[in-house]
């Protein structure tokens, strides 16, 4: 397809942190193609299909993980991308990597890692994200990392916009690749961001209602999603609940990315955006909601938070998982033997490399093997850590 002038065009990348001859290329791909199919095929992109997405654990199949979330994001972002006329491989290969940084349990084990941190610089998932694609994910003879172009790596370093103090672990790859942290990234990352937002904003609520934690009748009290179940109601009437809810987010993801599509036209239109650099230099997020849908997009963040996330049985899953975490972390400073053979022989002697290593180590496992390995620590099975 025609590029618009503001897409990031592959033929003009700012290129890879280490070059590499383009003979050593395999099959005629662009080098976002390559981002993408180098994301895909790596090891810590298959361990997203056993992280915690909303639900710790979960036994039931049709549940959302990290890695079917990422799916979606990908499925999103590539229709907004399309429609505006940016590069499409490397808003999906954004798409993809964009939560490959997140350790066991979600956002309970990095609360768990964080404090772990606390004296060592402390731990972000972006950052890892970052950190594991640059340094850790290693499949290559010739350098570290998957030597991905610098147009994904700085969309994915501002994947919640600017970043005017970068973590340590940013820091040091911002210091080694410069990644121009405090402007704004393309709108292929921009993109990315919001369709991350619409794919968790609806399919939460999804797995929200099949898990029993959300009721409908409680969801229609946000007047949006009431009136689009009264119209969903006279479109198909004497249809199942099940298709009718299935409807109901299918429509909510529409009018979502309608409105981002209208709204990000109208912003490139209002600040004459010519071009990339034009993106970078815009005032403000290019790519966004309405006024009124952003609105409507807080309410129902507010409402997924007190009635799903901050449900007192998640958070007491939540906390057992917290735990876990903090008890592996515990467990590995104090008995470094415990280590896989090739993370123990190469642990540094100095702090705070030394807790950084180990936490590297902690933040790659799935939630299943932190379960695991918390049972060969400690000699016992966590209980608790799945409800639904």
């Amino acid at each position: 397809m025609n590029l618009a002038p503001y897409a990031c065009n592959p033929d003009k990348s700012r290129g890879r942190e280490f070059p590499i001859e383009q003979s050593s290329a395999r099959g005629p791909r662009s080098a976002f193609q390559r981002d993408r199919d180098r994301i895909v095929h790596s090891i810590a992109f298959r361990r997203l299909r056993h992280k915690t997405q909303v639900f710790i654990a979960p036994d039931g199949d049709h549940y959302r993980v990290r890695l079917t979330h990422s799916l979606e994001v990908a499925q999103i972002g590539r229709v907004i991308a399309r429609t505006l006329g940016l590069d499409e491989d490397l808003t999906e290969a954004l798409c993809l990597a964009h939560d490959i940084g997140h350790p066991p349990f979600g956002h309970a084990g990095e609360d768990a890692l964080e404090a772990a941190l606390a004296d060592a610089g402390g731990f972000d998932h972006n950052a890892n994200t970052l950190r594991v694609l640059m340094r850790k994910e290693s499949p290559y003879c010739e350098h570290e990392g998957l030597n991905l172009t610098w147009e994904l790596l700085e969309g994915l370093a501002k994947h919640n916009g600017p970043v005017f103090e970068p973590s340590w672990a940013l820091a040091e790859l911002d210091a080694a690749f410069p990644l121009e942290l405090g402007q704004r990234a393309s709108l292929e990352a921009q993109v990315a961001a919001i369709a991350d937002d619409i794919a968790y904003d609806n399919h939460d609520i999804d797995d929200g209602l099949r898990a029993g934690f959300l009721q409908l009748d409680d969801l229609l009290t946000l007047d949006a999603v009431a009136d689009q179940w009264r119209a969903i109601e006279l479109r198909h009437p004497g249809a199942p609940r099940e298709r009718l809810l299935r409807e109901l987010v299918r429509g909510q993801i529409g009018r979502m990315v309608n409105d981002v599509i209208a709204e990000t036209k109208r912003r490139i239109a209002l600040q004459e955006v010519r071009s990339v650099a034009d993106v970078r230099a815009a005032h403000g997020a290019l790519c966004a909601f309405s006024a009124a849908q952003a609105d409507e997009e807080r309410t129902l963040k507010r409402f997924m938070y007190n009635r799903l996330y901050y449900h007192p049985e998640q958070l007491a899953t939540a906390e057992r998982a917290r735990a876990v975490v903090a008890g592996l972390f515990a467990g590995y400073a104090a008995d470094p033997a415990a280590l896989p053979q090739s993370w123990r022989e190469t642990l540094p002697s100095e702090e705070p490399a030394r807790a950084r290593h180990i936490v590297d180590f902690i933040a790659g496992m799935t939630d299943r093997f932190a379960i695991d390995s918390h049972a060969r620590l400690t000699g016992r099975t966590p209980e608790g850590l799945r409800n639904v």
